[in-house]
């Protein structure tokens, strides 16, 4: 999810870079290098950048740090909306966190949180990261239940098509949506249905709202899924509960979600523990 500033906020980006100034700098520093570095920590904190915070933090020209912006939104690190105002992070930079986030082995760390989740709504339930315009289930308990939905860890899916990918999806910018979703394809020579932007924007405003994903799918399985976040606050992961539709009721769904919720605040602060 997008996140503000805010004092606490501002006081960490301090002592971060404080902590930065006290490690032993290059022996053959590179300015430019620097610069661009510097910038893109700006956008740990914030969620908008202007020309004039980078040539102030910076200590550089407007025109320096106006060519700084340009090569990073180039590369896709940053965006620059309608080519005016402030500047966002982007995609490229968006993947590399969320790459950091799986050197982490999100995977280990998960596994008593969804065996626990497991063991209290008896059904199955699984953890995906985004993997471009897909999910990749990287963890899953089944239920012990003899019907049950199956483990699908392993397996890749479109994002915008499952419960769990809407999740993740709804925690992105209109920017980095179209740009995960650009040429989503689970294969070569398996397209899938070119994908209605609008209407997909539609449903992950009622995501956002509701603060879950749903989905009924033509095999009669209902999902349920919701988003794990970071301590910066960024969507990092979904969890998601999936059930036959007649073990799922208006009433059920409501308790799902909230074990759903409550499990993956756990989860997201064992991540900033770590």
């Amino acid at each position: 999810m997008n996140e503000t500033s805010s004092p606490d906020a501002a006081a960490s980006s301090a002592a971060s870079a404080r902590g930065s100034d006290r490690k032993k700098k290059p022996s053959y520093p590179i300015s430019s290098v620097d610069n661009a570095l510097r910038l893109l920590l700006m956008f740990r904190d914030r969620q908008q950048v202007r020309l004039s915070d980078v040539s102030s933090e910076l200590g550089v020209a407007h025109s320096t740090a106006h060519r700084l912006l340009a090569m990073l939104t180039h590369y896709d690190f940053v965006r620059h909306p309608g080519g005016h105002g402030a500047y966002t992070a982007g995609p490229a930079l968006l993947e590399i966190g969320y790459g950091a986030v799986r050197s982490l082995d999100l995977r280990s760390l998960a596994q008593p949180f969804l065996h626990q989740l497991a063991r209290t709504l008896d059904e199955t339930v699984q953890l995906a990261q985004l993997e471009g315009g897909h999910i990749r289930y990287i963890a899953g308990v089944e239920s012990s239940q003899p019907l049950r939905v199956a483990d699908r860890t392993g397996q890749l899916f479109p994002a915008h098509q499952t419960a769990t990918g809407k999740a993740i999806l709804a925690g992105l910018t209109a920017d980095q949506l179209r740009a995960a979703l650009t040429g989503a394809t689970l294969a070569k020579d398996e397209e899938i249905p070119e994908i209605d932007l609008e209407d997909l924007e539609h449903q992950l405003t009622a995501v956002r709202s509701s603060g879950y994903a749903f989905n009924h799918r033509d095999d009669g399985v209902i999902s349920l899924a919701t988003e794990v976040r970071n301590q910066r606050g960024f969507t990092v992961a979904a969890i998601n509960a999936s059930a036959p539709e007649n073990r799922m009721p208006p009433e059920r769904r409501d308790y799902t979600v909230s074990v759903l919720r409550k499990t993956a605040e756990d989860l997201g602060n064992a991540l900033h523990d770590g």
